[in-house]
């Protein structure tokens, strides 16, 4: 049940019917009408921009269309009062029952509430985290998993087919250097002294892989060069990453459907078979690239190089895909990881990145419309930094990694839940502040804190209406009367619940889970406002005397703690059942 998008039904047939009596011209758009809430509640339950987008296609004052409209949606029975106001927006209020069937059909559906069928089945390919598998996942990476799982989430929720990806960034030279640290920390368990160079990891979580390594091959790799060991530690290294890897994402309730490796690209045809399909369509050529921006042309050297002609497709600049010496670009291997995933029949490709990798963007999807011929969209999100305080002021903490704070770290100190919910609590391209105390503090400026309070509140109100025997099952309170929940603070936050369905559709339109945060708040807000006006007003209460005169409002509570619930799922919260 999408409210909005049914009282939207009803302003487009109430069009229809005034360009079929002739009030409106033939052949109008009706496209970018919209019903959406009011930008200030005392308007109204909900606003349409139907008569300021048409005036001037229609050749008519925004009010003429507006007064006519008013009086042709005046006639349905969901609509008690039409306001036309200034030069022609329309304010709807809705009768009462309406409310009503919203918190009915949230009982009915129970989390499938809200659901919905826009992404119709298509296939969506959301990759995040993929990070260089040389140690253990960072703070920053814990941004983009938690972005990236929500987003995943999110999707499914909005009718899409979705596969979470994380892409192994094992083809590099960065995992030479991880097989050459991890050698030391194997001659260190052979009781050698060895120093760290600048270049190699230095963390203390290599030491029990250079003891498994010991634990493996014994001493056949002390004192040999790289020729004898290196390949088989750089396997052996990369896999032990993973597994701390998995593990870290585990902890934080993570799970992936494909890990992809970069190095299975290589020595297999497939970066040569990508390059091939954009040289076929034109778009490979050998030329030279025009000096960068900001370079003199004395500190310039000119050379032919194999380059994509990006530009074709919206790139600032043709791109090299291989050097000079023959080898690939680092952007080769990722336009034949592309290519793949065009291949495997993704209608849609979203890539989760930090924010160092701003220059990737126009690249990437210029490679990914040439090799889709424009057919698979590809939305690249870009993480920002997060900044860990503690009482307002920076924080350091242990690192065990060497170099930084650690995914583990935190959620050791704070928990899942609590991670994953305020990394959603900002957009994901505005830096974050993450304070260790504020994250645990029980109060309204702790929005998941505040979330959870709700939740746990109505958690409370069951336990004690069941403490008296009465039927609370969501199928029995799905057939209470609830023509009494009258108050202006329950049809509030009836109203709240109803945006559910249309703010889902509009997180997964724009790839936006953040947006599921600040409803979850807002709801929390109408539930514990309710609450409290309930301590001035008995009346209001969740509990009466008796059943009858309680069940209404334990419907609307249920209702509200239904879709909380919902949306901590998507987030990847688990709601709490009381508060400790």
């Amino acid at each position: 049940m999408n409210l909005f998008s049914d009282i939207r039904t009803v302003v487009i047939a109430s069009l229809e019917a005034l360009v079929a009596e002739g009030v409106l011209p033939e052949g109008l758009d009706f496209s970018n009408v919209s019903v959406e809430p009011p930008r200030d509640p005392a308007h109204g339950d909900m606003a349409t921009n139907a008569a300021m987008v048409l005036a001037k296609p229609a050749k008519m004052k925004p009010r003429d269309i507006a007064d006519a409209l008013a009086v042709k949606l005046t006639a349905d029975g969901r609509v008690a009062l039409v306001d036309v106001a200034g030069p022609g927006f329309l304010n709807l209020r809705l009768e009462t029952d309406v409310w009503a069937g919203v918190v009915l059909a949230a009982l009915e559906k129970g989390t499938a509430f809200g659901r919905s069928t826009m992404g119709a089945g298509r296939k969506v390919n959301v990759e995040y985290v993929s990070a260089n598998p040389t140690g253990p996942l960072h703070v920053g990476h814990t941004r983009g998993a938690v972005f990236g799982d929500a987003l995943a989430s999110l999707l499914d929720y909005a009718g899409y087919a979705v596969t979470r990806e994380y892409y192994i960034n094992d083809g590099g030279a960065q995992v030479d250097v991880l097989a050459r640290s991890v050698y030391l920390r194997y001659l260190e368990a052979h009781g050698q002294e060895v120093a760290f160079e600048d270049g190699t990891y230095p963390g203390d979580y290599l030491v029990e892989v250079g003891e498994a390594l010991k634990a493996k091959v014994g001493d056949a790799y002390v004192g040999k060069g790289e020729d004898v060991w290196l390949q088989e530690v750089r396997a052996f290294s990369t896999d032990a990453m993973m597994d701390l890897i998995r593990a870290d994402l585990a902890s934080l309730g993570v799970e992936m459907d494909v890990f992809y490796s970069e190095k299975s690209l290589y020595g297999t045809g497939q970066i040569e078979a990508a390059i091939a399909e954009l040289k076929a369509k034109d778009l490979i050529y050998r030329g030279t690239l025009e000096p960068p921006k900001g370079k003199l042309p004395e500190d310039w050297e000119p050379r032919e190089q194999t380059l994509f002609r990006s530009t074709a497709h919206g790139d600032d600049v043709d791109r090299p895909i291989q050097k000079s010496d023959g080898a690939w670009t680092y952007f080769a291997p990722d336009i034949a990881y592309h290519y793949d995933k065009v291949n495997r029949g993704f209608d849609e490709l979203i890539d989760v990145l930090g924010a160092d990798h701003g220059g990737y963007v126009k690249r990437m999807k210029a490679a990914v419309s040439a090799m889709s011929d424009g057919r698979v969209p590809l939305d690249i999100k870009l993480t920002q930094l997060v900044r860990l305080f503690k009482n307002g002021e920076p924080f350091k903490m242990s690192k065990r990694a060497g170099t930084f704070v650690t995914l583990r770290d935190v959620v050791d100190l704070v928990g899942a839940d609590v991670t994953r919910f305020v990394m959603l609590t900002r957009k994901q391209d505005a830096p974050l502040d993450f304070d260790f105390a504020k994250v645990l503090e029980q109060s309204k400026d702790n929005p998941v804190f505040y979330v959870q309070y709700a939740h746990a509140r109505v958690c409370s109100v069951l336990r004690k209406a069941e403490a008296e025997g009465w039927d609370i099952s969501d199928a029995a309170l799905a057939k209470v009367d609830l023509s009494g929940n009258t108050h202006e603070a329950e049809l509030k936050l009836a109203s709240k619940l109803a945006e559910w369905p249309r703010l889902v559709e509009i997180a997964g339109r724009t790839n936006e889970p953040h947006r599921i945060a600040f409803y979850l708040y807002e709801l929390a807000g109408e539930l514990h406002a309710l609450w409290n006006r309930g301590n001035d007003v008995v009346e209001l209460r969740f509990l009466q005397d008796s059943a009858a005169a309680s069940l209404p409002k334990i419907a609307l509570a249920r209702a509200t703690a239904i879709v909380i619930s919902a949306g901590l799922g998507i987030l990847g919260v688990a709601p709490a059942e009381e508060m400790r």
